[in-house]
Order: structure tokens, then C-alpha cells, then sequence
């Protein structure tokens, strides 16, 4: 591979070929700092290499800086920032690799589309504010938030780029003639106090951030820096289009004095009630009708960089990277226009669902007409009432007895109807796996076990550090825990709680269960098997494919499916391997985007993604005995689905909250049903009910015969939960008993026979 020359601002006439041992394949950005390029591991995984400017490689504070940058972004790896794999400080060009996000940036976002809806808005802040907390959580200040440094990625926003450090004084650099930071997005402190730079800082940047998302524009506008250095420490912010719902918390976002700013945990509180009126509507029983394609959403997929060098991807075509980074200054490099008819969105308007990328499409956009005014109070004044009645049923204090109801309360003699209080005294939505009788449940760092029967506490542990997305479940007769925001599994005896073994895990791994074994994908997309009841490895390897794969198992656990999508989206590799030896039994090539999610009588159940349009459009049946395929077009293609299989019968329950059953055998639509619950958890089918949970605490049963609702339990948010959800845990349908969890901590069962009665 030929050297590349430099498109960026740095001086140096040609870019490396190598950044320690990753060859760099192309050039994704140039900004202030170094230019980041698109590169691949030995295994095929992608990667975002940031490497300095030859320049500032021979300045030791600046190298100084770069150290502090690759600290940070290991303290804050994970979930809400693209995570280091690799990196070299002391190299002769310092370099740090981390894994390529594709989705682009909130600056290109809203120059591309326009300013976001309300419901868009609320969903960022959201992100954004849960974001900081954990950033903020592990001591690191991020000091230089601002829309090139938001990335709109499939799962949620990503911040991204560490690099500014505390300045040694306030004054310009006269090297460069920027300021540490960005002053659109500044806060007063950082002007008139640099050395005394806080968290609070961050929120006062989360604060114009939501205004240029809002408006296109900043609360702070000139063409000069020094302007807007003097309006940000001085004047009053200018909230000209930001929704009425968001401004008051925008507005205490951009006090003058950091005390007065509310904390992440505040933000999303208030963010809840601002969610409740649209995440808990009532049923509406329009079906959706009209062209699929107007409902397609997404991007082009095609990599990009922002002038700060940072990897990006996805939306339409535009302009060369350098040539963007060429006409920008700021904090590395960037000259942000502030003029209103320079940041004014393309097009104007509101964006439409095909203007959005990949999942913020199915995230962030209504998925129904709006509800009359009248409607939505009306549901207010329900959901008030049913909260104060949850509150006066309900005893406060993490101490207080376990609630119970009795089954005759239910309308079953026999069937236990029960709600345990929450464990622990965090925040955040239990996540509980079923075996033995027992209700085996984590949350806030605290592992515990409930009587199934009634909900009675058996016993509880801690086990330290913030939870993991993924659920506890049982492997080889031990609870398997992902602990310390899944950097560290944790085996408990599921009889008493005591540990029976731990494993570190490095950042980036996905486990899943199978069986009695656990399985462990890298980010380098190889395979470990890890023994359930000892926590030993017993085998590794590499699956047939290239890049992470997708992993699902068969319902007796033993034999695991794994597929792996070439980059172009052109075709997907599947492979049926043995989980206790990692033995591949069967591998072929198919059509498409596709991820598995079920068996029909020895088939494979794929669904098929069309990653242009961000939707799956497909029902893919594989049966490995002839080598035949079966694709079947879904009538409306459907945004982000959850799948469950049961028999012939697939349901599917999509972002906006559609959900319908489709025979496997025939591919024909059984039925469909539009639930207004916008996100929901997967759903768990038997053979007479769907069940799925709402982000409200809702558990809701529908008729699996023809898709009639036929019953919900109350919202159960919680007064004291900071905690905006960005996955919930399914339901779990035990014989006649329903188990649900709700954001207010709480654990509860229900009798699956008689949804009516809840």
C-alpha cells in the first residue's frame, strides 16, 4: 500500500502506513490533534486509528496530553464511547486504536436534515445525560462536548474524543490561534476559570448542544470566538425553537454559576416525566398502511470523519473529509459557522423518518399520528391516579417488607399474584432469569434470590459495579453475573449466593449462554468456551467468516448458531457449531443482511436486515438438511424488531410498536397490531399469549391466537429512579406465572391465565 498524503491540517507530507502493528487502509479525518484512519486488525475487525500530528509528536506536552486522552478513553470505555482496543503514547507517532462506530455526527446530523423533532430531542438528552453520569462516575471531565463529538450510532449516542486537558492558563494559543475547548459550547468557567474546570461543565456544553439539535444553531451566536467568549459569560442564552417541554431544563443546563446546573441523575429524572406521556400512551388501533419505502430510514453506511479527526459513517454523500476539516477551526481545527443562514439545514423542516440513520430512526421518531390533546390529558390524569394508588399500596425504604398479593386476588384460587420490593438502593431496571424455583435477580450491584412462589427474599449478595446490559443466567448449575458494567463475570451457587468462581473480561467481549457453557466473542470476533461450573476455558477459536459474529442458541442450548455479515451487507455466513467443543457441524453462505433469531423443526429462522434503510424487510426460513431457503417479504417492513419463536408461529415486536405474527411455513401474516408502546422488550410467546414489558413498567399480554389485547398491569416507574432504560429485560413465563420487572426496582408476578384481572 502506497503512503497516503495528508488531507488535514498537520505538516507533515505523508501519512504513515502503519500504526504499530495495524496497517491503516484509508483516511477517515484530519483535525487539530492528528488524523484518524480506517483500519483492520490481523482478525478482520475495523478499526478507528487516531495518530498525532508529526508536529505535535515532538512536543512533550503535547505527547502529555495524548497520554491523558488514551487514560480517559480506557476509564470510559464501554458503552457510551467507542472503545479502545489498542494503543502506543510513547510510539515515534503516537496512536491509539479503538473500534469503528459507524453513524454519523450530530453536526452532520442536523446540517444534512434539519433540526430534530421534540420526541428526537428528548431522546438525546436522555442519552447524553446517562452518558455524562458514567463518564463523570470514573473521574474524567470531558470538557469539550459539542455536536462533531456526538455520534448518532446504531445503539444509542456515542461521546467521543478525550483529548482536551486542562489548560495551563485561559490565553490563546498563539501556535494555533484557537482555545482549548470550543466557545459555542463552553462554559463561563472555562473562560474565567480554566484551573477549576468541573463536571458541571459538561452539562452547561450538554445544554448548547441540545439547542444546536433543537435549532441549528448555538444559544451563543457570532462570527467571532471572543463575541461568543464574552455572550457565554455574560448574556442570556438564546432558546429562540427549543421545544417549551425542554426549555426549562436547558435553560438550568446553561446557569451561569455550576452550582446551579443539574446533575445527570436530575436530568434524566426530569427526562422520565417529560417520556411518560409518550412512552405510555394508551392502545390505538390503526393499523399501519401506505408505502414501506416512506418508512425507511438510515443511511448510506459509507465512513466519513469529522474536522476533529474522529471516525465517522453513515448518511448521504458529501464533501471530502479534508476538504470539511480544510474550512473549519475550533478545538481541533474546526471553524464552526455561527451565522443562522450558514448552519441552516438543506432541506428545512422537520426530518423525515428516511433522512435519519440506521436505529435513531426506529428511536427517535414517532411511529403514529399524534394523539389529540385531549387524549394525552386524559391518560396524564390516569397515570397520576394509578401512581398515587402505587404509592399508598407501596411501602418506601429499602429496608421495608416484601408486598404480596394474594391469587385470589388474581381470580385464580391457587395462582400467586405477587410484587417484591426493590433490592438495593440504586437505580436501574432488575434483570432476573428463573431456575429451580427460584427468581435469581441483579441490580445496582447487588445479586439476589426470590421464592418464585411468593416472592420472599432468600438470600442477597453484592457483587460490586455498575450493571451490564446482559441478564444474569444459569450455566451449569452456577448463576453466571456480568459484574463491573461486564468487564468481570462472576459465578454464584444459586442455592446460597456464595461465589464459586470469577473472570475478567476485557473490554468489548459479549457473552452468551449455552447450555452449560458460557460463550465469550471478542473483539477480535474470536470465539472462547467457557465451562459454566468452574469458570475454566475449554476451548477458542476462530469461526469461518470474517469480523465479530452474532450468536444465538437452539433452545436445548447445545448447538449455537453464529453469522457473520460480510461488510457490503451482501451476504451473511452462518454457522451451526457444538457449544461444549466449539465443533462446527454445518456453515453456508446466504443472501443478505441476516441475524438469526429462532428454529422451526430443524430449520433456521433468520430475519433480513436492509441495512440502506434501516428496517428488516424479510423472514428468512435456512434448512440445512436440503440447502434450500425460503425468503418471505414482510407486508410492511418493520423498524428494529425483537423476535420470538413458538412452534410455526413468529412474532415480531418492533421499535415503533408494531407487532404481528407470521406463519413460518407459509409466510403468510396472521395478524397485526399497533401497541404505542415505543420501545419495548422481546417477546416472550407460549401458546396462548404474547407477553412484552413497556419502559413504563408495563407488562402486557395479547392474544396469540389473533393479536386481541388482552390485558396490562399498571405503569411502575418509581418517584426515586434516575434510570432512563435503553434495553429492557423480557418476561419471563414460568407454568401459569408471568415475572416482570419495572424501572422502580421491583420484581413481580402475575397469572398468565387470566390478563384481564391485572
Amino acid at each position: 500500500m502506497a503512503p497516503q498524503r495528508s488531507s488535514g491540517t498537520g505538516a507533515e507530507a505523508e501519512l504513515p502506513e502503519y500504526a504499530g502493528h495495524y496497517r491503516l487502509q484509508s483516511c477517515l479525518g484530519s483535525g487539530g490533534m492528528g488524523v484518524v484512519h480506517l483500519a483492520r486488525s490481523t482478525s478482520g475487525m475495523r478499526l478507528a486509528v487516531k495518530v498525532v500530528h508529526a508536529e505535535f509528536a515532538r512536543d512533550p506536552e503535547f505527547r502529555g496530553r495524548f497520554r491523558q486522552e488514551v487514560a480517559a478513553a480506557r476509564r470510559v470505555s464501554g458503552a457510551f464511547t467507542a472503545p479502545v482496543v489498542d494503543a502506543d503514547p510513547e510510539a515515534e507517532r503516537p496512536w491509539m486504536a479503538t473500534l469503528f462506530i459507524p453513524g454519523p455526527t450530530l453536526s452532520d446530523q442536523v446540517k444534512r436534515h434539519g433540526p430534530l423533532a421534540p420526541e428526537q430531542l428528548r431522546r438525546l438528552m436522555a442519552g447524553l445525560a446517562e452518558a455524562l453520569r458514567d463518564i463523570h462516575r470514573v473521574g474524567v471531565v470531558h470538557r469539550d462536548l459539542k455536536p462533531s463529538n456526538v455520534l448518532l450510532a446504531d445503539d444509542g449516542p456515542k461521546v467521543i474524543d478525550f483529548g482536551i486537558s486542562r489548560p495551563k492558563d485561559s490565553e490563546l494559543r498563539t501556535e494555533t490561534g484557537k482555545l482549548i475547548g470550543t466557545p459555542p459550547f463552553m462554559a463561563p468557567e472555562q473562560f474565567r476559570r480554566p484551573r477549576e474546570v468541573g463536571p458541571a461543565a459538561d452539562i452547561f456544553a450538554l445544554g448548547s448542544v441540545m439547542v444546536h439539535a433543537a435549532t441549528g444553531r448555538g444559544p451563543f451566536d457570532s462570527d467571532s470566538p471572543y463575541v461568543v467568549a464574552y455572550q457565554v459569560v455574560h448574556d442570556e442564552p438564546d432558546l429562540t425553537g427549543v421545544p417549551e417541554s425542554l426549555a426549562p431544563l436547558v435553560a438550568r443546563c446553561l446557569a451561569k454559576e455550576p452550582e446551579e446546573r443539574p446533575t445527570p441523575d436530575e436530568l434524566m429524572r426530569e427526562l422520565r416525566s417529560v417520556a411518560a406521556s409518550y412512552d405510555t400512551q394508551a392502545f390505538i388501533p390503526a393499523q399501519r398502511t401506505g408505502d414501506a419505502a416512506g418508512r425507511r430510514a438510515g443511511s448510506d453506511g459509507e465512513p466519513r470523519a469529522g474536522s476533529d479527526g474522529e471516525p465517522r459513517a453513515g448518511g448521504t454523500a458529501g464533501p471530502p473529509a479534508g476538504a470539511r476539516a480544510g474550512r473549519r477551526d475550533g478545538a481541533d481545527g474546526e471553524r464552526r459557522r455561527s451565522s443562522a443562514g450558514a448552519d441552516a439545514p438543506e432541506g428545512g423542516g422537520r426530518p423525515s423518518r428516511r433522512s435519519l440513520p440506521g436505529r435513531w430512526a426506529r428511536r427517535l421518531l414517532p411511529a403514529r399520528p399524534v394523539v389529540r390533546r385531549g387524549l394525552v390529558a386524559a391518560v396524564a390524569v390516569v397515570l397520576v391516579v394509578g401512581g398515587v394508588c402505587t404509592a399508598l399500596l407501596w411501602p418506601r425504604g429499602a429496608d421495608g417488607p416484601e408486598v404480596k398479593e394474594t391469587g385470589a386476588r388474581a381470580g385464580v384460587p391457587g395462582a400467586a399474584a405477587w410484587r417484591a420490593k426493590p433490592v438495593g438502593r440504586g437505580s436501574g431496571i432488575p434483570r432476573c432469569t428463573e431456575g429451580g424455583r427460584r427468581l435469581l435477580c441483579f441490580r445496582s450491584g447487588s445479586a439476589y434470590a426470590l421464592d418464585a412462589a411468593d416472592g420472599s427474599r432468600l438470600w442477597r449478595r453484592a457483587v460490586g459495579g455498575p450493571d451490564a446490559n446482559g441478564a444474569p443466567a444459569l450455566a451449569g448449575g452456577v448463576l453466571v453475573l456480568p459484574a463491573d458494567g461486564g468487564r468481570r463475570l462472576v459465578g454464584l451457587d444459586p442455592a446460597s449466593g456464595r461465589t464459586r468462581w470469577q473472570r475478567e473480561q476485557p473490554a468489548g467481549t459479549e457473552t452468551r449462554i449455552a447450555g452449560d457453557m458460557l460463550l465469550v466473542t471478542g473483539a477480535d470476533g474470536a470465539v472462547t468456551g467457557v465451562d459454566g461450573a468452574s469458570g475454566r476455558e475449554t476451548w477458542h477459536r476462530r469461526l469461518p467468516g470474517r469480523g465479530t459474529p452474532a450468536l444465538t442458541a437452539d433452545a436445548g442450548g447445545t448447538l449455537v448458531h453464529a453469522a457473520t455479515t460480510s461488510p457490503d451487507g451482501a451476504s451473511t455466513q452462518v454457522t451451526e457449531f457444538d457449544a461444549g467443543t466449539g465443533g462446527t457441524r454445518w456453515t453456508a453462505r446466504l443472501r443478505g443482511a441476516l441475524r438469526p433469531v429462532g428454529s422451526d423443526g430443524g430449520a433456521l429462522v433468520l430475519l433480513s436486515d436492509d441495512n440502506a434503510a434501516a428496517v428488516t424487510d424479510a423472514v428468512v426460513r435456512y434448512s440445512p438438511a436440503s440447502g434450500t431457503t425460503r425468503r418471505t417479504k414482510l407486508t410492511v417492513p418493520l423498524t428494529a424488531p425483537q423476535a420470538a419463536v413458538h412452534g410455526r408461529v413468529l412474532h415480531l415486536l418492533a421499535a415503533g410498536g408494531s407487532l404481528e405474527a407470521v406463519d413460518l411455513r407459509t409466510g403468510k401474516r396472521l395478524w397485526h397490531l399497533e401497541t404505542a408502546v415505543s420501545r419495548g422488550s422481546a417477546p416472550v410467546a407460549t401458546a396462548d399469549h404474547v407477553y412484552f414489558s413497556a419502559p413504563d413498567g408495563r407488562l402486557l399480554a395479547v392474544a396469540a391466537r389473533d393479536g386481541r389485547l388482552l390485558g396490562q398491569t399498571p405503569p411502575r416507574l418509581g418517584a426515586g429512579s434516575g434510570q432512563v432504560a435503553g434495553t429492557l429485560p423480557a418476561p419471563l413465563a414460568e407454568g401459569a406465572q408471568v415475572y416482570a420487572t419495572a424501572p422502580d426496582g421491583s420484581v413481580f408476578a402475575v397469572d398468565g391465565r387470566t390478563p384481564a384481572t391485572w
